[in-house]
C-alpha cells in the first residue's frame, strides 16, 4: 500500500493580476511593502526619487514576484500635469491599475513652527499631502474602471505627531485622515475602497530624525506593517472600507 505524501500548498496570491501603485518604494516601509505584495502576486508600480535606490527595490522585488516598473519622480516638485501623464502611462503600458498604496513621507525633524523655513514647510506640506491627492485625483478613472480597487493612505497617529513641534508634517498627518474620509464618503457607491493605514512605531530614519536617543530595538522593523499594506489592497480590504486600519505588529 503506498504511503500519501503531503506536498506544500503554494503560498496565497491576493494581488495576483492586480496592479499596484507604490510611492515612497525605497523608504523603510515601501520596500517592505513592495517585497510583500509582490509576493502576493502584484505587478508594482515603483515610484521614488532616488534613482539607485529605487534600481535596488526592482531588482529584490524582481526576483519574489512579477517584473514591477519604475517611475522615478520627486513628489515635491511634481504638479497635478505630471500625475496625469503618470496615470495615463500606467493605463497605456500596464492597461489597468487597482490600487494605490501611499506610504511617501517627507520629515525633517521636530522644529518650532516659528523657525521653520518657508521652503521646508512648503515641502513637507505638499510631499505628506498635495501630491497625495493630485496623485489619487489623477488615477481614480483607471481605479473606477476596476472590478475592485484600493486607495491607502499610510498615516501616522494624531496623537503622537499633532503636537508642538511637528510642524507640516504633524497638520498633514491630520489632514490625511480627514481626506481619507472625505473621499470613502464620496466613492461608496464605486468600485474604489479607500482606506488608512496607521502602523505603529517602526525603526526606520524618518523615525530617528524625532527620536534620535531611542534604542534601535524598542520599536519593531517596517517589515512587521507590510502583511498589512497587502490586507488593504486586496479583496479582504473590504471589512476596511473608510477606516484607518492600526494593525498590531505581525511576527518579525
Amino acid at each position: 500500500m503506498s504511503e500519501f505524501v503531503a506536498f506544500p500548498s503554494a503560498p496565497p496570491r491576493p494581488l495576483k493580476d492586480r496592479v499596484v501603485l507604490l510611492t515612497g518604494a525605497h523608504g523603510e516601509l515601501g520596500q517592505a511593502a513592495a517585497l510583500a505584495c509582490a509576493r502576493a502576486g502584484a505587478t508594482l508600480v515603483l515610484l521614488g526619487r532616488k534613482v539607485p535606490k529605487l534600481n535596488r527595490v526592482y531588482d529584490a522585488v524582481k526576483a519574489v514576484g512579477p517584473e514591477p516598473a519604475l517611475y522615478p519622480m520627486d513628489l515635491a516638485g511634481a504638479d497635478p500635469a505630471d500625475f496625469e501623464t503618470l496615470a495615463d502611462t500606467i493605463a497605456r503600458e500596464l492597461g489597468r491599475l487597482d490600487g494605490v498604496l501611499h506610504c511617501a513621507a517627507d520629515f525633517a525633524g521636530l522644529t518650532p513652527l516659528e523657525n521653520t523655513p518657508p521652503e521646508q514647510f512648503a515641502r513637507q506640506w505638499q510631499v505628506n499631502l498635495t501630491a497625495r491627492w493630485f496623485l489619487t485625483q489623477a488615477c481614480l478613472p483607471a481605479l473606477r474602471r476596476a472590478e475592485d480597487s484600493a486607495v491607502v493612505f499610510v498615516v501616522d497617529a494624531p496623537e503622537r505627531v499633532g503636537g508642538a513641534y511637528w510642524g507640516a508634517y504633524g497638520l498633514a498627518q491630520q489632514a490625511n485622515q480627514a481626506l481619507m474620509r472625505m473621499l470613502h464618503d464620496e466613492t461608496t457607491a464605486s468600485s474604489v475602497r479607500v482606506a488608512a493605514l496607521q502602523p505603529g512605531p517602526m525603526r526606520g530614519a524618518l523615525r530617528a530624525r524625532a527620536f534620535v536617543d531611542e534604542t534601535a530595538l524598542r520599536v519593531p522593523p517596517a517589515t512587521a506593517y507590510a502583511a498589512a499594506c497587502v490586507t488593504l489592497l486586496s479583496p479582504e480590504g473590504l471589512a476596511h472600507r473608510g477606516t484607518v486600519h492600526v494593525p498590531g505588529p505581525a511576527p518579525d
